[in-house]
């Protein structure tokens, strides 16, 4: 019996529904390229998208929710080249992957920076989300730095969870600098910064210089 080839099945409404989630949360993305976070509303969102405000605020009710679905979206694009380093090269590594991709679009990186003083603010109604991500991503170098002193890639001598602070908060703040200083060789500064501080790692004595308790 000769197989009947399928015909396309109608598109459902929850099939419509999908694709203008998406369009709207791409349009999200665009906004973010060009505007700050307080200069883009539901109102840019639907121009963008090209579709009406009742329509974007019937899909997406919050408009918190909104952000952090294109927050997640963007940041699972970043991310998916750079996850394997992490196996194959380590957590420093990983993190210049991070930087280089950053260099090449910086507004993710805007926008995030953004997002921390919302994090940061009490009662605002995004801060608690926001603050499970910034733990998520630290937990995240804290796991890649633990499995690179099992595997050498670090001495035994770095504590992960003093290595995580430093290491995020050497990430972090270049990648801050460089967002008013144009001119600067992110991934230059980048490794200069992780060497020296990769260095420290493997010195015995570091830990009782900067025990401050002592």
């Amino acid at each position: 019996m000769t197989d009947v080839p399928s015909l396309p099945r109608p598109a459902s409404p929850l099939d419509e529904d999908t694709e203008l989630r998406v369009r709207v949360v791409e349009a999200v993305i665009v906004a973010f390229r060009s505007r700050a976070f307080h200069e883009t509303d539901v109102d840019v969102v639907s121009e963008l998208a090209g579709v009406p405000v009742e329509t974007v605020r019937g899909l997406f009710p919050s408009w918190n929710g909104l952000v952090m679905a294109a927050v997640d979206r963007w940041n699972a694009e970043r991310m998916r080249p750079v996850i394997p380093l992490m196996h194959a090269h380590g957590t420093v590594r990983f993190l210049r992957g991070i930087v280089e991709r950053n260099v090449l679009d910086p507004s993710l990186m805007r926008l995030l920076t953004s997002l921390l003083n919302v994090a940061a603010t009490p009662g605002h109604p995004m801060a608690p989300t926001l603050q499970h991500e910034w733990r998520k991503f630290h937990a995240l170098i804290l796991g890649g730095l633990t499995a690179d002193v099992e595997l050498g890639r670090e001495p035994e001598t770095m504590d992960p969870v003093r290595g995580a602070e430093q290491l995020i908060a050497l990430y972090e703040g270049l990648q801050m600098q460089s967002m008013v200083r144009p001119e600067m060789d992110l991934p230059a500064s980048y490794d200069r910064a992780v060497t020296r501080l990769r260095a420290g790692w493997s010195q015995d004595y570091v830990e009782q210089i900067w025990d401050l308790d002592s």
